[in-house]
């Protein structure tokens, strides 16, 4: 009965440590240290009431006194990525953004991106845009307004 005891809380450790290496946030680790000891106090010996109060009030405790620490540490990163970091941005049209013989390509912060044009209206070559939107691939765009 100790050597079953002693794998299931072997086991548990595992998938809440592999838990928290495959999701986003730092919440699972703390149970995975907690089902550790437990399984340290199966191997020597103590009670399977015992394991499961100090596998509760351990994970209890952790969890409670990291939490301001893994809430800060998992808040979303301000700093954009991929598509989302040219939302608001200004552009130039390289080739004409045409919706009827589906065309159209921007360049914004020096990459190149396919584009349609907000209200399908056509934005000719060189003209200065507004990055407004993303749909898939393409960046959603509107003619920029003339800064007086």
């Amino acid at each position: 009965m100790d050597n079953f005891q002693t794998i299931v809380w072997a086991v548990l450790a595992a998938l809440f440590i592999i838990g928290e290496l495959l999701t986003a946030g730092f919440f699972l680790f703390w149970f995975g240290v907690a089902a550790a000891v437990s399984c340290v106090l199966a191997i020597i010996g103590v009670g399977a009431g015992w394991q499961l109060a100090v596998f509760v009030f351990l994970s209890i405790i952790l969890v409670a006194s990291t939490r301001r620490f893994a809430d800060k540490i998992t808040k979303e990163s301000p700093v954009k990525v991929a598509s989302d970091r040219a939302l608001g941005k200004k552009g130039l049209v390289i080739e004409r953004i045409d919706p009827i013989r589906d065309t159209g390509m921007v360049l914004v912060d020096r990459e190149k991106w396919r584009a349609d044009s907000q209200k399908d209206a056509v934005i000719e070559k060189d003209a200065i845009i507004e990055v407004i939107g993303i749909e898939g691939t393409h960046l959603i765009v509107k003619q920029a307004e003339e800064e007086k």
